[in-house]
């Protein structure tokens, strides 16, 4: 990657990395809007349609820690053209199915095909985005993020009122089809640089390894034996177990404490989503600007976790809700960039050969499958909760979650060195 890349490279380049994220975060949000439709057809309790959920982020999850070492042999291109060829036919696949066996296939197609993208994104972004724009591409890759949830919410919700939810499952996978069509015409923007170390990153390499994790780190695996590399992933687990229960059951959950209609209170999660998205456009100035990245993630959860115990207080007025909720996604969305940075700076720190390295994509991968095993667990969790009449321990659980997110990343700031400039 050269320092000096231009502005319009570096734009293109984060643009269709952003889609590709984008895409992914379309089949997270493309089946929960179908669940009034699909329990009744199949039967489903809120358990049974929470464990769809958890088939396709637990496959995600485990596919994703290798998804990290098939990115470093092959590229990452060609690793999210499979992936993403594999959610178009999965929503293909949705579009016939005829039972719940059938829609755990599906779900499970689903999972291995969105195992990719955390490796292969931002393998991509380091590779070749200039370092002193990485804050801003990490904000533009969480906002695609957000916008695909936004899409995939709309495309559900739109298309099954004409077609039904099988329709639902026909447009997602023609959206899919053409990011495939996309991402091969982009191939001479895309295509990985051949990795090489440096002597400085050799040097690097050599004392951090005798000072952090011993000669063992440079083997397929030794990042394991890293525990900022730990902390990272208990992180993700944790933030995404509350948002996954936020995400899947604020409708049912909004609606009994306050006595939100439907229809508010799916403006309450969409009031979340944009704040999110608001947040981590900010989120990335300020994580090109500070340099103690785990300071700033806390605060920003801290101050997220403070709005979800209002919102679980069950004190404030209705009318309140939606800017609550608003506030939740703001604190998550502010997180974001900080937070790829901090992970960024673990890896490029304690793994050989730092930025350049063949071992880059794994160590991502890895991380980031934290974020698939917590959106696993949080809607089964949450799910059984609800069927067993906890509706009012699900807000405190959220921020619970966010709680220990915070001590966790601060543990994480304190294992890597405060001296790395964001860029």
């Amino acid at each position: 990657m050269n320092p000096n890349t231009s502005v319009r490279a570096d734009a293109a380049v984060i643009g269709l990395v952003g889609v590709c994220h984008a895409t992914s975060h379309l089949f997270h949000l493309l089946l929960p809007p179908l669940f009034p439709l699909l329990m009744p057809e199949f039967g489903l309790g809120f358990t049974e349609a929470g464990f769809l959920l958890t088939v396709f982020f637990a496959i995600s999850g485990v596919g994703q820690a290798f998804a990290g070492i098939v990115v470093d042999r092959y590229g990452a291109r060609r690793v999210l053209m499979a992936g993403i060829g594999l959610l178009s036919l999965s929503a293909f696949l949705l579009a016939t199915a005829n039972s719940y066996p059938l829609l755990l296939a599906v779900v499970a197609l689903a999972g291995l095909g969105n195992s990719v993208f955390h490796p292969a994104d931002f393998s991509l972004l380091n590779h070749k985005v200039s370092p002193a724009r990485l804050g801003h591409a990490f904000s533009v890759h969480g906002l695609s993020g957000n916008l695909g949830w936004a899409i995939g919410a709309i495309i559900a919700g739109t298309v099954m009122v004409w077609a039904g939810w099988r329709g639902a499952g026909i447009a997602g996978g023609m959206v899919a089809a053409l990011v495939v069509v996309a991402l091969h015409f982009a191939r001479h923007l895309l295509d990985d640089p051949a990795p090489k170390v440096g002597a400085g990153d050799t040097a690097n390499v050599a004392t951090n390894i005798a000072a952090n994790v011993g000669p063992e780190t440079g083997s397929t695996f030794g990042f394991l034996g890293v525990p900022a590399v730990w902390l990272a992933f208990l992180f993700f687990l944790l933030v995404t177990a509350a948002f996954g229960g936020l995400q899947s059951f604020s409708a049912p959950v909004l609606g009994g404490i306050y006595g939100l209609t439907p229809g508010l209170a799916v403006a309450a999660l969409t009031g979340y989503l944009v704040g999110s998205a608001g947040g981590m456009i900010a989120g990335g100035f300020v994580a090109s600007h500070v340099s103690a990245h785990d300071r700033a993630v806390g605060i920003a959860l801290s101050v997220a976790a403070l709005f979800a115990g209002v919102l679980a207080s069950g004190l404030p007025p209705a009318w309140a809700v939606i800017p609550l909720m608003a506030g939740v996604g703001i604190g998550v969305g502010m997180a974001g960039p900080s937070r790829d940075l901090l992970v960024r700076r673990a890896a490029t720190e304690s793994v050989p050969g730092g930025r350049t390295s063949p071992a880059f994509g794994r160590v991502y991968g890895f991380v980031y499958s934290g974020l698939d095993v917590g959106m696993a667990a949080g809607p089964v969790a949450f799910g059984a909760l609800l069927d067993a009449g906890g509706r009012d321990g699900v807000l405190p659980g959220v921020a619970l979650l966010q709680v220990l997110a915070v001590f966790t990343v601060l543990a994480m700031g304190r294992r890597v060195s405060p001296s790395i400039s964001p860029a």
